[in-house]
């Protein structure tokens, strides 16, 4: 009888904890948010635990005519069993709990020995990431058996508290309870027998299956942005959606909206083409759920939106200049434009002059002057995109006049002789040995020779060097080598182009005799007859002085340079001197030839 009355009671417990299940589950599914599954750190509304369990009872059976008591066989004995609850949460951390376990002792002898209890009370629990401690305090009620005794009921206090561990393998659907250690005193009424009181140890490990989740989890976030944010009509622009909050098994349907948009991703493209200057609005529309035979089912929605602004359209812009600015006629000047487009569109080049011609489509053109009048010329450059929009810029170039006619060239140049002083010039020195006044005639010479040539361009010069016959033969050679050098450099740096001159150097080698020289004296305009007298009284010096010159030929007509001697030159002194100049070197007379 009593252990029917025992296996009765545990079929019970059992049944009401199966019974439980179907509505434990029913809520879970009534309780669950309509979007998504729990977050991972949100705690769960239901624990339905399961486990092992062994339980360590102590008491007495108190007999009425007993004071001292006589301990029943289940006094110390150590039971086992399982044990099971079902733990609905209000919040976080606060719940109630219904909890059923059964123990049960075998001995050969004693069969039979059980307790089994059903209890119902006060949860709390202190969630973390993985890891959740509880406490709880039950009262209900005991049903204690044995084999001397039929199971009787009574009450049993409960207090205690465990740990669970939240596994991720399971979704975090399933937990470890590592253990629950509980005390727990049971005072049952054996009359006519006695009454027995009972301190037990109890503890417990299994598995807590985790359904609901107390707080639903946040909805997904979406913002959107487009790049670039501002364009000119035509532009392409991109907008790009970011989710956040997204549950990785669910579908994700991305929508969008707006004037020119298309795209069904994350990103999406806008034609601005047909746009006109303003600013414009994109929405994005995020559908998040299960996929389902209708469509995502459960599903949530999340909003974006990115504004974006196309501008008016600028015209381009150009600059225009010429090089060079002032041209001779025939002679041509560089047109050069540089276009700009804000939008980089194609560019287009035109130009047009107010005189002569200019050919060119690119960036450079050529301004031509054939034919034009002297004067400023205006150039305008033009550049047009390919949305017709156009600019212009002006420059300037001025046409010279031609240069007038070249005077008519002197039937004959006005030649004369050029004059050295004694030794001059020298090695030292090659380049000096000009007297002033030589040099003048020189001036006057390559200014009309430059005039001769422009009628003649062929026309040359020959000079021809000559030596007294003091100082040898080969050191005359050399000394007249320099003074058709001197000559032709000073007449070179007047302007008299060095092909032009050719250079004849004959040392003492073709002298005046003096006879030539008195006639020369005599012809001298420049002289009077006295002048004349007091020269001829030292002819031998006139002679040596009338010696050191170089003679000028015109080439292309033979005309021959005047060898009259400039008596009255204000430097005629340092040219009649028949000593050698401080500067000059001297050299050792070599023995005349014979």
């Amino acid at each position: 009888m009593y252990s029917r009355i025992s296996k009765l009671t545990c079929l019970v417990v059992a049944l009401a904890c199966a019974a439980l299940m179907p509505a434990v589950s029913a809520a879970q599914e009534s309780a669950k948010p309509a979007s998504k599954a729990p977050a991972a750190n949100s705690p769960s509304k239901w624990d339905i635990f399961g486990g092992y369990s062994y339980l360590a009872p102590k008491g007495d059976l108190v007999k009425p005519n007993n004071p001292q008591g006589v301990p029943p066989d289940t006094a110390k004995s150590i039971n086992y069993g399982g044990i099971g609850s079902v733990t609905r949460y209000f919040s976080n951390n606060f719940g109630v709990q219904v909890e059923g376990d059964y123990h049960d002792m075998h001995n050969e002898d004693k069969p039979n020995n059980d307790f089994s209890g059903v209890s119902g009370g006060l949860v709390f629990r202190f969630p973390t990431e993985d890891i959740t401690p509880f406490v709880h305090a039950l009262v209900g009620g005991e049903s204690v058996g044995s084999y001397y005794f039929d199971n009787k009921w009574g009450v049993v206090l409960t207090a205690g508290g465990g740990l669970d561990y939240q596994t991720p393998l399971f979704n975090r659907h399933l937990s470890i309870r590592i253990f629950q250690a509980d005390y727990q005193y049971t005072h049952v009424n054996y009359a006519p027998l006695g009454r027995g009181n009972f301190n037990m140890a109890r503890l417990s490990a299994g598995v807590v299956a985790n359904l609901g989740s107390i707080a639903p989890p946040p909805p997904p976030t979406m913002a959107c942005s487009a790049n670039p944010a501002s364009v000119f009509p035509g532009d392409p622009v991109t907008v790009t959606a970011t989710p956040d909050g997204l549950n990785p098994k669910w579908n994700t349907i991305y929508t969008w909206s707006g004037d020119g948009v298309t795209g069904n991703g994350t990103t999406a493209n806008i034609n601005t083409g047909a746009q006109a200057p303003g600013s414009y609005t994109v929405k994005g529309n995020l559908k998040e759920g299960k996929a389902g035979k209708e469509g995502l089912k459960p599903w949530q929605l999340a909003d974006c939106s990115a504004t974006y602004t196309v501008k008016e359209f600028e015209p381009p812009t150009i600059t225009c200049s010429a090089n060079p600015t002032s041209i001779k006629p025939g002679d041509s000047a560089t047109v050069t434009a540089q276009g700009v487009s804000p939008q980089n569109r194609p560019l287009t080049y035109s130009y047009t002059t107010s005189s002569g011609t200019i050919s060119g489509s690119g960036t450079t053109a050529t301004l031509a002057s054939a034919g034009a009048s002297p004067g400023p010329v205006q150039i305008t450059c033009s550049v047009a995109d390919d949305k017709g929009h156009t600019a212009s810029a002006n420059t300037s170039v001025t046409f010279e006049a031609p240069p007038p006619p070249p005077p008519p060239p002197p039937a004959s140049l006005l030649l004369h002789s050029v004059f050295f002083p004694t030794a001059l010039p020298n090695e030292k020195r090659p380049d000096k040995g000009l007297a002033e006044s030589q040099e003048q005639i020189l001036t006057t010479l390559a200014a009309d020779f430059k005039t001769y040539l422009q009628a003649k361009p062929d026309a040359r010069l020959t000079l021809t060097g000559h030596a007294d016959p003091r100082g040898g033969a080969k050191y005359n050679q050399a000394l007249t080598e320099r003074r058709v050098g001197s000559v032709k450099n000073f007449l070179v740096q007047q302007g008299v182009p060095e092909a032009s001159i050719d250079t004849v150097a004959l040392g003492d080698t073709s002298p005046l005799t003096k006879d030539q020289v008195k006639d020369l004296v005599q012809k001298n305009p420049d002289l009077t007859d006295d002048e004349r007298k007091k020269i001829l009284r030292n002819i031998s010096q006139i002679y040596l002085a009338q010696n050191r010159r170089v003679d000028v030929t015109l080439a292309n007509t033979g005309q021959q340079s005047v060898q009259l001697y400039p008596f009255n030159a204000h430097d005629a002194g340092t040219l009649l001197s028949e000593k050698a100049q401080a500067h000059a070197k001297k050299q050792p007379a070599e023995p005349k030839k014979k």
